[in-house]
């Protein structure tokens, strides 16, 4: 039986859900508003309310053409004639189920994690409910929150099961969440089909309007996707690199706005960076403000390096308007492994929201990557214990899984796409010895990914080449890190006065960019 996932009703007849109403309507509300499935699940009620139930929902269903699934009663689900049913791991095995249903009937299952979904797979189930995607209240017996890496993990481990398996998420997924999960859980073979949705239709006022818009999220990709060029089919290093250039001249004339929502202690310096370069800076940790800012299609700079207990949450106001603008959003974990805190922090921003680049040092890219064994003293990221080709790799499967770019930091720089891994080597060790200079580099990135959104990994490429090359000629004039801060400042000013003139000699044979092949 063919059906479509797309747009996937679980039922809730919690009181707090429904609010005093009836079941049947909001469901057949949500029909009309486009929903493709529905699940009748109730884990409270006899059998003979359940069936009674489930009769008029089927009524309701067959009138607008979706199948009915019942929840683990299979007895409930052969009572009523339901197009099938959805299974839990604790329930029914798939292969009893079918020896009970009509031939043709749609059999789905639950599966939190590789092993249940490729079980689950070659039992014949037609369809997986993958999840929890986040924590939600409407379902507590939780194995796991997996997440987008946990989804995208499974969908690659079933992709080449030879078996055509649906696939949806399910877990906390809402309006403003729904195209990022979609779109970041996508593996290169597979993808999901659909997203169960719960309380965001059952609890809506308007459960009609709510289905219709989650119809049209799942049709339309991200906004911060829609202005990406399509890949190149050749990835030629000294291609890209000769259009740096054009990039910083582009940037400059551009002057785009970059919001910080960054560390009060390197505040200053940052602002004067981003001046410096060309850029206009503002520095706001009220998040309610970014609702205004993201209108000037600047972008987004998070850095936690001075968090406090109100910070998650103004950095969450933030990061929700600018995805949904489509402008891009940097992420600067600073001291990701330093604290329980920190952690639960990176864990709670990475599951909140869509972040265009990733930048951070060793340390805080392998936190944030999920690797329990890094230890951080402070914001530094402690002697590195990867050698080149882990730390290309540790930037490629970083940016693969969350479908954006990442930069690790440090005396090489290793900037990844997903695909590429290139090293660069410019800077100097100067850089390393005055507060901030790490922290301008997210702020400098988010200039040019405002400015060149349609090629994300040459944007940071080159905001990474101006900003180190400003540095090693500053460190030539100056005789230390105190004279060092105004020579850097004014050698950015160099810069950006010569790439508004179309000047490009600050650049000519100065970039140490190679690419790694792993």
């Amino acid at each position: 039986m063919k059906f479509d996932l797309s747009v996937y009703l679980v039922t809730d007849s919690t009181p707090p859900i429904l609010k005093g109403r009836d079941l049947c309507t909001v469901v057949e509300e949500a029909l009309k508003g486009g929903v493709t499935i529905v699940q009748y699940r109730d884990k409270k009620s006899d059998t003979g309310v359940q069936i009674e139930t489930a009769k008029k929902l089927h009524r309701i269903t067959r009138a607008y053409g979706v199948p009915l699934l019942i929840n683990d009663r299979v007895d409930v689900a052969l009572a009523v004639g339901a197009e099938g049913v959805h299974l839990g791991q604790d329930d029914m095995t798939i292969t009893e189920a079918k020896k009970l249903l009509p031939k043709g009937s749609i059999i789905g299952i639950s599966a939190s994690c590789i092993e249940e979904a490729q079980t689950a797979v070659a039992a014949g189930a037609d369809y997986l409910g993958i999840g929890t995607m986040f924590a939600t209240s409407t379902k507590t017996n939780t194995k796991s929150i997996i997440g987008t890496a946990g989804a995208q993990a499974i969908l690659a481990a079933i992709a080449d099961s030879g078996r055509e398996v649906g696939t949806v998420c399910i877990g906390g997924i809402n309006h403003s969440n729904i195209q990022r999960v979609l779109y970041q859980s996508s593996s290169p073979k597979k993808g999901l089909d659909g997203a169960a949705i719960v309380s965001a239709i059952m609890a809506a006022d308007d459960p009609k309007a709510a289905a219709a818009q989650f119809v049209k999220l799942v049709a339309t990709p991200p906004a911060f996707v829609q202005k990406l060029e399509a890949p190149q089919e050749v990835c030629d290093t000294a291609a890209l690199v000769g259009q740096v250039p054009h990039v910083v001249q582009k940037m400059v004339e551009v002057h785009p706005l970059v919001h910080n929502m960054i560390n009060f202690v390197v505040a200053n310096f940052v602002a004067n960076v981003t001046l410096a370069m060309g850029a206009s800076p503002i520095m706001s940790p009220y998040g309610d403000e970014a609702t205004d800012l993201c209108q000037f299609d600047g972008a987004l700079v998070i850095n936690m390096g001075t968090l406090t207990s109100q910070s998650a949450p103004e950095y969450l106001k933030a990061i929700k308007a600018y995805n949904e603008r489509g402008n891009p959003v940097v992420y600067d974990p600073v001291g990701a492994a330093a604290t329980e805190i920190r952690r639960r922090t990176v864990k709670q921003l990475m599951a909140g929201g869509y972040f265009d680049l990733i930048k951070g040092n060793e340390g805080e890219i392998r936190q944030v990557a999920g690797n329990v064994s890094v230890t951080q003293r402070g914001v530094d990221s402690g002697p590195s214990t990867l050698d080149i080709e882990s730390k290309a790799r540790l930037a490629r499967d970083l940016a693969r899984r969350e479908r954006n770019i990442v930069l690790l930091t440090g005396a090489v720089d290793y900037l990844s796409d997903g695909e590429r891994v290139i090293a660069i080597e410019n800077g100097h060790e100067l850089l390393g010895q005055v507060t901030g200079t790490g922290c301008a580099v997210g702020t400098v990135a988010g200039c040019f990914l405002a400015t060149h959104p349609t090629d994300k990994f040459l944007a940071v490429l080159s905001a990474l080449l101006m900003y180190e090359i400003a540095a090693e000629n500053a460190a030539a004039k100056a005789n230390g890190p105190g004279s060092f801060i105004p020579a850097f400042l004014d050698e950015l000013h160099a810069i950006r006065q010569a790439a508004l003139k179309g000047d490009a000699s600050w650049f000519d044979g100065r970039a140490k960019v190679r690419e790694i092949c792993l």
